[in-house]
């Protein structure tokens, strides 16, 4: 049974104790040089290492402390040696009759790296002995430490290539075999660890086994620094032996950390030309083994190397790195018939990463990895696990992150079979993602078949996705999702009007089926890149000729009163009576009448039959007259026609204010300066009388209502009216109209019963300034404004 905490800190105390008084003799012994005394103390001391009473990590402060005291005894015996006083091989001989087995082979192997360094035999024959001795401790942890001490006290006198201990040839391998050999043993003692015991108590122990796993990887970090190692040698005797040695263990902490070791501690190179022994090991490893994290690593490693220097490239091609990755995957994968859908992916996910960053150039590769990835999930069924959903949006995000352009990840098939095993949820989600990465990089989408990959792509944000109720959906998320498809809409482009109307004809295809909460997002984005190409096209009036679709104006002003039409069963009428005008005023520049009239018919039925809010219906009339004061498309008698229509409803708002605003913008609709024969002076005078005398009733109601005239605002503003027409020279605007509006402005302000307005005031004194600045003025302007007086 393992110590509890309080018994294992009084151990390693009394341990401690008896480590520091031992040592006190012992270097008592070594001042006086008595070489018989002092072993005696240091054998004393390492006994304490013997105890069974400390977990490892205890073990470890004591092990230490003991190592410092050995060095010191090194020291000692390297200094006794060359003065002669004893040979070093009588020591060896000498430490070999201490009584117990573990503080002998501590002596021994300290005495050993005398040995060695003294040259007085040949350091592989005292290497070779000294790993063999080790074998008389089979305790795992006490057999640990004495074989980690062994790796530390021989790194710097193995007989390698250049080093001072190198002997005849071969001597390398000696050196090799030393490492290979301490490095196998030490694994099953390791190993054997969790075996020690009750069960209840393993969970404990895989812990501790955990934090010594450091001093078995020393040996392979000890092999990797062996000059002699290079990559015949690797390949032929070193990473056989070390994975014969992982595989056979078929323990999984071992098995996971050692296939770590050997990539973190080897050069890329050496793995990169043993890609394949390497890789045959992983499907042997045991089921419960983390074979994802560790391949992964290994494919991290490779295309870091690969993307150092452009001239290792041609290694990966030569060596066949892709192929075989992807091949070990796949055996990994039927090997652990357990491992989970999200180690499935997340394996795919390096693979995809070491494709991109090694062979961008090479689509068909990430499509294979796609295409695997897709035939090892489970059919159609969508993921549930949201770790694996997030591995899939990993993989899906990294073809788009790497080429900056979905249009080379629509070249891929299987990407969107990828994409169909998210949830809607996530597939909103992924298709954000697309949106975002076309809008930062201003990838132009140019052929209606790309158009109609990426909304399949994207279709979870086109229209409503069976299972998904209304109240499930965020506002405030809905809307920053259709104003990102708005927003892509813009992106699709080219310059060919024929391709141009099929994107047109895709994109229609797929917002219509959106539904009506959708519509007023992403219509106008249709409607304005249709008018888009109309301006291209302005002029052509060409019917379509033969069986193919002719790009056309008038074709395309069909395909906009449909969509706006469908837009109507929202009912969204204000946006579609304004979506109407667009289209009228496109309709008018390119000189098709006709068209214009009937865009315009639509905006008066809306504004009719659909308007029935009064702030509405403000805004609307005067888009209206705004437009319509634009247009010089129509003939005399559609003019009127409108121009009637616009007047009379503007005469019908709800508040007098509004009637008035209404009835004096219409007063533009007889004299527009760009236009020949639109300067009607006599029906402008009209509208200008007919707003003052409905300026002059809203007065009358709000003294009525309020008991004091409403402001005289109204009257100062149909003023600013008279002034414009009568400098752009409408006869029916004389001086001495003018100076009686003025006259009765003033007349209204100093009345008791007005009420009093700062801003009407300020309004009022500006537009006299302005008549005093035109009359300085002097000549023809001048003489104009001087009958006026203020």
């Amino acid at each position: 049974m393992l110590p509890d905490t309080e018994d294992e800190e009084k151990w390693l105390a009394e341990g401690i104790a008896g480590i520091q008084h031992n040592a006190f003799y012992m270097h008592r012994a070594l001042d006086s040089n008595d070489l018989k005394d002092a072993l005696k103390h240091s054998v004393q001391m390492l006994s304490e290492l013997r105890t069974s009473l400390l977990s490892p990590h205890k073990y470890y402060e004591l092990y230490m402390r003991a190592f410092d005291e050995l060095r010191k005894v090194e020291m000692f015996f390297r200094e006794e040696t060359a003065r002669g006083t004893i040979s070093v091989i009588e020591l060896y001989e000498l430490v070999q009759h201490a009584g117990n087995i573990l503080p002998r082979l501590y002596l021994l192997c300290t005495v050993g790296s005398v040995y060695i360094k003294s040259k007085e035999a040949p350091a592989k024959d005292v290497l070779k002995d000294l790993v063999e001795m080790c074998r008389g401790i089979q305790n795992p942890v006490r057999g640990l430490f004495l074989r980690s001490y062994l790796c530390q006290i021989s790194r710097d006198k193995l007989p390698d290539i250049g080093s001072e201990y190198e002997g005849d040839a071969e001597t390398v391998n000696d050196a090799i075999e030393f490492v290979l050999q301490n490095f196998t043993e030490m694994n099953k003692l390791w190993v054997r660890m969790q075996h020690q015991g009750p069960t209840r108590e393993k969970d404990k122990r895989e812990k501790e086994r955990s934090q010594l796993r450091d001093l078995v990887g020393k040996n392979l970090h000890v092999l990797s620094q062996i000059e002699g190692v290079d990559l015949d040698v690797y390949k032929e005797t070193v990473l056989p032996r070390i994975l014969e040695q992982v595989v056979n263990c078929k323990d999984d902490l071992a098995q996971h950390y050692l296939m770590d070791c050997v990539i973190q501690v080897f050069p890329d190179e050496y793995h990169l030309q043993t890609l394949e022994t390497l890789l045959s090991a992983f499907p042997q490893l045991q089921p419960s083994v983390d074979i994802k994290t560790v391949l992964s690593q290994l494919m991290d490693r490779l295309s870091n190397y690969a993307t150092s220097s452009t001239e290792v490239l041609p290694e990966f091609l030569q060596v066949e790195a892709f192929g075989k990755l992807s091949n070990a995957i796949g055996k990994v994968i039927e090997a652990q018939v357990d491992m989970p859908i999200v180690g499935v992916i997340t394996l795919y996910v390096s693979l995809l990463t070491f494709t991109l960053r090694v062979h961008p150039d090479r689509l068909d590769y990430v499509d294979q990895v796609l295409g695997a990835c897709v035939k090892k999930l489970p059919g159609k069924a969508k993921l549930e696990d949201s770790k694996a959903t997030k591995q899939i949006v990993a993989l899906l995000s990294a073809p788009l992150e790497k080429y900056n352009d979905i249009v080379t990840a629509l070249k891929l098939p299987n990407y969107p079979r990828v994409m169909d095993h998210l949830d809607n949820g996530t597939k909103k989600v992924m298709a954000v993602v697309i949106i975002q990465s076309i809008m930062k990089n201003t990838t132009c989408i140019s052929t209606a078949d790309k158009v109609e990959a990426l909304f399949e792509l994207i279709k979870g944000l086109m229209k409503d996705v069976e299972g998904t109720e209304d109240d499930e959906i965020d506002e405030e998320d809905f809307k920053e999702e259709q104003n990102s498809v708005a927003r892509l809409i813009h992106m699709l482009h080219n310059d060919d009007p024929e391709e141009m109307l099929k994107i047109i004809y895709t994109v229609r295809k797929y917002i219509i089926l959106g539904g009506p909460r959708r519509l007023p997002f992403t219509v106008p984005s249709l409607i304005f890149s249709a008018l888009k190409l109309v301006r291209q096209l302005q002029g052509q009036d060409g019917e379509p000729v033969g069986e193919e679709v002719s790009a056309t104006p008038k074709k395309i002003f069909q395909i906009l009163h449909q969509t706006i039409e469908d837009l109507l069963s929202v009912p969204s009428p204000e946006l579609a009576l304004r979506l109407y005008l667009q289209c009228a005023e496109a309709a008018n520049d390119c000189d098709l009448e006709p068209i214009a009239y009937e865009f315009f018919t639509q905006a008066f039925v809306l504004y009719e039959e659909e308007v029935a809010d009064s702030k509405a219906q403000v805004t609307a009339i005067h888009l209206i007259i705004g437009t319509l004061q634009r247009m010089n498309v129509f003939g005399v008698e559609n003019r009127d026609t409108l121009t009637h229509k616009a007047t009379g409803y503007s005469a019908k708002l709800l508040k007098k204010p509004d009637q008035c605003r209404a009835v004096y913008a219409c007063s533009h609709l007889f004299w527009v300066d760009d236009q020949d024969g639109i300067k009607d002076g006599e029906r402008v005078l009209l509208c200008l009388k007919r707003a003052l005398r409905i300026a002059n009733a809203a007065q009358q109601m709000a003294n009525v209502s309020r008991g004091s005239g409403g402001p005289v605002v109204l009257f100062i503003e149909i003023l600013n009216k008279y002034l414009y027409f009568f400098e752009k020279g409408n006869p029916q605007i004389t001086g001495s109209v003018l100076q009686g509006l003025i006259e009765l402005i003033k007349t209204e302000m100093q009345s008791d019963t007005s009420a009093s307005d700062p801003s009407a005031d300020s309004f009022f004194a500006s537009t006299l300034r302005y008549i005093e600045f035109q009359k300085q003025k002097g000549g023809v302007v001048g003489e104009k404004y001087e009958p006026i007086k203020i």
